[in-house]
């Protein structure tokens, strides 16, 4: 069974590696709760594993040892060069998460308000996306670039317009911003972030009847 099958508990018939579909938008979302968990474990010297659910399961399942007696640490960098090796993630992307909770998480009672902000952020977020790239989803994998410029321009919109002609469009845009303004994030993290989204969405198999 492959790491993937273990940690996020897909499992198959034949319990091979080959047979299991690693690397899709549910093991991204993932790795992203793990990495965003370890940071503030490192950062807050949080030490009760149990208050990280995420990256508790990465910790044991990948027997990921306690560096220096404090949490976090190992985990991030475990995690962040999964993110890299599979994802391709570049490294002001993971500069610009720590920068944000160190901005918004001075204590362990910030965690939670955090996470329940940026889970709303996210939300909005491919909310106003799909509504504004609908028929773009159905362009092949493998123009990248163009679906990147297109994500790209889309977030710059978000961002900057504001002569919507949908009135729900227009006050989920204002939440975005103001999440932005408070999370402390580029449009080029936004980008990234979306972009990485909506590519591994296009490679999702379809479901069955």
């Amino acid at each position: 069974m492959s790491i993937f099958s273990k940690l996020f508990g897909k499992k198959n018939a034949e319990n091979t590696e080959e047979s299991v579909r690693v690397g899709g938008m549910e093991d991204f979302m993932t790795l992203i709760r793990v990495y965003y968990q370890a940071v503030m474990a490192s950062q807050l010297g949080i030490s009760n594993i149990n208050f990280l659910p995420d990256m508790a399961v990465f910790k044991r399942t990948l027997k990921v040892p306690t560096q220096n007696n404090k949490l976090g640490i190992a985990e991030r960098s475990r995690c962040k060069k999964m993110l890299v090796d599979i994802y391709g993630m570049e490294d002001i992307f993971f500069k610009e998460i720590d920068a944000s909770i160190k901005k918004n998480c001075k204590n362990v009672n910030d965690v939670k308000n955090y996470l329940y902000m940026f889970q709303g952020f996210s939300q909005d977020l491919m909310m106003v996306i799909g509504n504004l790239m609908q028929w773009k989803f159905r362009m092949p994998g493998t123009f990248k670039k163009l679906l990147r410029g297109m994500t790209e321009k889309a977030i710059n919109d978000i961002m900057n317009k504001n002569d919507w002609k949908d009135d729900s469009v227009r006050k989920t845009c204002n939440n975005i911003r103001q999440y932005k303004h408070a999370l402390g994030y580029s449009e080029a993290w936004m980008t990234e972030y979306v972009f990485n989204i909506v590519l591994l969405a296009k490679k999702e198999p379809k479901p069955k009847e």
